[in-house]
């Protein structure tokens, strides 16, 4: 089995994310506050390189459509856009999530961190399906990039 080298770098970055966010989480537990945050850029910044590589292939690229049989084609489409749903939400509480633990708003910060985390965790697993859906279950449909699928070259 040929396995595409970009989608299967950026899935390997989301679920190092979803390991150290949950490595994150156990030292907060552990009152280890420092460690925690280290954990938790550290968390950033493998999201952040998952959104690069994602976002770049999607641009140049472009996205993969799934070539798994027809009658499975809607349970995909509805399963993806859950999984989208739930990737830009994360995105978003990660963000508010950080900012409220730079900016010393700890009372928000430990309020917004479980949910955080759980939504990561969820789009974390989610992402994984839909890696092994489109390039290991079934082998991926087309690919068109934006870029030629706007300017139609």
């Amino acid at each position: 089995m040929s396995l595409p080298i970009l989608p299967t770098i950026s899935t390997t970055f989301i679920v190092l994310s979803a390991i150290t966010v949950a490595i994150g989480w156990y030292q907060i537990k552990q009152r280890k506050i420092e460690t925690h945050k280290k954990t938790m850029i550290t968390a950033a910044i493998f999201a952040l390189i998952f959104f690069l590589i994602y976002a770049s292939r999607t641009v140049f690229i472009g996205n993969t459509a799934f070539g798994g049989p027809d009658d499975l084609k809607i349970y995909y489409t509805v399963f993806l856009v859950f999984h989208i749903t739930l990737a830009t939400t994360g995105a978003v509480f990660g963000i508010v999530t950080l900012l409220t633990g730079f900016n010393n708003k700890l009372s928000k910060h430990r309020k917004l961190g479980p949910i955080t985390s759980v939504i990561w965790f969820f789009t974390a697993i989610t992402g994984v399906a839909v890696y092994l859906l489109l390039y290991v279950f079934y082998h991926g449909g087309e690919t068109t990039s934006v870029i030629k699928a706007i300017l139609g070259f």
